[in-house]
């Protein structure tokens, strides 16, 4: 439970420590984390200019952001209850399409931005 009387530095200490968390736990965070270094290192060896950067980071940050959302309702989701819920299992269901609405369009931003950035590199 959130408690107000917490200080910064321990609020984000305990966010810090449900990204790890997530990191350790959930393939999915992985996967996609795994995508983001990779989109990372292309955009820096096709030399991205600042709004490229700042867009692909917005993209990563926000489906990072979802896939940790997701986890979170599904692990609450379990800890109310185990028992089948068709309330809990459309819940689940549509947190798990908003990650992959958020996955489909940074997917899309990314190979627009890098695409081309590639064609320009590659042009003579």
């Amino acid at each position: 439970m959130s408690n107000p009387r917490l200080s910064w530095a321990r609020k984000f200490y305990l966010a810090a420590r449900g990204v790890a968390w997530a990191f350790r736990t959930q393939v999915n965070f992985r996967v996609h984390l795994a995508l983001a270094v990779a989109v990372v290192a292309a955009a820096a060896v096709l030399q991205c200019n600042l709004v490229e950067w700042c867009v692909l980071v917005l993209c990563i940050t926000t489906v990072l952001a979802a896939e940790t959302f997701n986890t979170a309702l599904e692990h609450l989701a379990r800890a109310v209850t185990r028992e089948q819920h068709e309330e809990i299992r459309n819940a689940l269901d549509t947190a798990a399409g908003a990650v992959l609405l958020t996955a489909v369009g940074a997917a899309t931003v990314g190979a627009a931005i890098l695409g081309h950035r590639l064609l320009e590199w590659l042009a003579p």
